[in-house]
């Protein structure tokens, strides 16, 4: 199988972000190379990102009314598994923690008892600075490796002043990030709508419903075209056996690497 990896630095981004997408895909995909796997691939590029002022997600995140920085993140695999967490605190990385997860019998944990949890796998826990009124939102990767295994991963601080308590898409399995045996899909974008969508079940419906009818970026501009300029939203992809995409109704810094 020919790896490849696929990422997106977030919806309404400028064009300061490409170079931080560009970076983290590019690491990742020379770990490809030398063997890593998907999960490791993906990880690693979302880490990256995290740890880039000037994507939001970890340490660039933009805190909610009063000041807190809370962080979701997701990471989805082809064989069916899942971990996400939601509203974590002082976890510059909290892509390791959802990661964690994808050997528990626990799907998602919410914000403390998900920083009890990172504690007790070593996950490192500091203060999170944060970045106000950031420009993106949200980062992601797909990466698919040699043995064909596919994993999608997914981080954000959230949109500039959130209300407490508010909880958007990223870690949300069919909304902000969707992985089956065919095809990975993660979004960027205005959360709530994403929800009340499915966004991303939506795209993969069209594309696996189609029995190859219809190609993966005729499914995501079909469901842009319907979405039209009523939110603002971005997809990449990576399918089991082609190319990956990055397709956007907005501005959307994006990077896809695979083998000539």
């Amino acid at each position: 199988m020919k790896p490849a990896i696929v990422g997106h630095g977030g919806a309404s981004c400028t064009s300061d972000q490409q170079g931080a997408v560009d970076s983290a895909i590019e690491k990742a995909w020379a770990g490809l190379l030398h063997h890593d796997s998907a999960i490791d691939a993906a990880i690693q590029a979302v880490s990256l990102m995290e740890d880039d002022i000037r994507l939001n997600a970890g340490t660039g995140s933009n805190p909610r009314i009063g000041g807190k920085i809370q962080l979701d993140a997701a990471i989805a695999t082809n064989d069916g598994r899942f971990g996400s967490v939601i509203g974590i605190e002082e976890t510059p990385n909290p892509i390791f923690v959802a990661a964690s997860l994808l050997s528990n019998s626990v799907n998602t944990l919410y914000g403390s008892d998900a920083r009890d949890f990172a504690d007790i796998r070593g996950i490192a826990k500091h203060p999170v600075v944060g970045r106000r009124n950031h420009s993106s939102d949200t980062v992601g990767a797909i990466a698919r490796d040699t043995q064909g295994v596919i994993a999608v991963a997914s981080s954000t601080g959230g949109p500039p002043d959130r209300i407490p308590g508010r909880v958007g898409d990223t870690a949300i399995f069919g909304s902000g990030v969707w992985c089956d045996s065919t095809v990975g899909i993660a979004a960027t974008g205005i959360g709530e709508a994403i929800m009340r969508d499915v966004s991303c079940f939506r795209v993969a419906q069209c594309y696996l419903g189609s029995a190859g009818a219809i190609s993966l970026s005729d499914c995501i501009i079909e469901y842009l075209d319907k979405v039209g300029e009523t939110f603002e939203i971005g997809f990449i992809a990576l399918t089991s056996n082609g190319m990956g995409l990055g397709i956007a109704n907005t501005a959307m810094p994006w990077r896809f690497c695979t083998c000539d």
